[in-house]
Formats: C-alpha cells, sequence, structure tokens
C-alpha cells in the first residue's frame, strides 16, 4: 500500500479514536447540524468540541459551512458510518464470547 494511502488512513483512524469525536458523528449521522445543536448534545465546552470538530475537518471526515451567524457541520461520506458500525459490532461479537468464556469458567467452578 502506498505510503500516502496509509498516511490518509492513519489520519482517520486517529480522527475517530475519541469518544466526544464518536458522539458528533453520532449527532451528524440524521444529517448536517449546527454546531450550537452538536455542543449541547455532547455535552462538551464549545472550544473542546471546536477542536475536535476541526480535528474531524482536517481528516476529511467533516465540512463546515457558515449559513449566516451559524456554521453547519455535515459528514462527507456517509460511509463512514457503516465503518464505525462495523467496528461496534467486531466489538459485540468480542463481548459475547468472552462472556460465553465466563460463563464457561463459572461453571466449571461450582
Amino acid at each position: 500500500m502506498k505510503q500516502e494511502i496509509l498516511h490518509i488512513q492513519t489520519s482517520a483512524f486517529n480522527a475517530l479514536a475519541h469518544p466526544l469525536r464518536l458522539k458528533i458523528l453520532e449527532k451528524l449521522r440524521s444529517g448536517p447540524c449546527c454546531v450550537c445543536k452538536i455542543i449541547p448534545y455532547v455535552g462538551g465546552e464549545q472550544s473542546n468540541v471546536s477542536h475536535h470538530l476541526a480535528l474531524l475537518r482536517k481528516a476529511g471526515i467533516v465540512q463546515s459551512e457558515k449559513r449566516g451567524l451559524e456554521v453547519w457541520y455535515q459528514v462527507t461520506d456517509t460511509r463512514i458510518f457503516k465503518v464505525i458500525d462495523q467496528m461496534a459490532g467486531c466489538i459485540v461479537q468480542r463481548l459475547k464470547k468472552s462472556q460465553r468464556l465466563l460463563r464457561s469458567l463459572q461453571e466449571t467452578a461450582v
């Protein structure tokens, strides 16, 4: 794989690697949104949310548009939600496997 592609992938995965940024994307899943609605949804300070939005924008995951006095954000490619959902599915599968193993251990301990 070319170095440029690896760099872009790394940038995108790093941008996804924070709970607040995932929560921002969760809010944007339903479509474009004003930053004034994102802030209360994620429960962060304005400066912190703006910082995380800037990281998502730098990674090319979101884009912004000024509409009057408001700044609106939207996801640049909705396939990012498939990536997030796939990871969630992997985590659920791993947890189910761990839960089965734990039950098995508990049954042999009794």
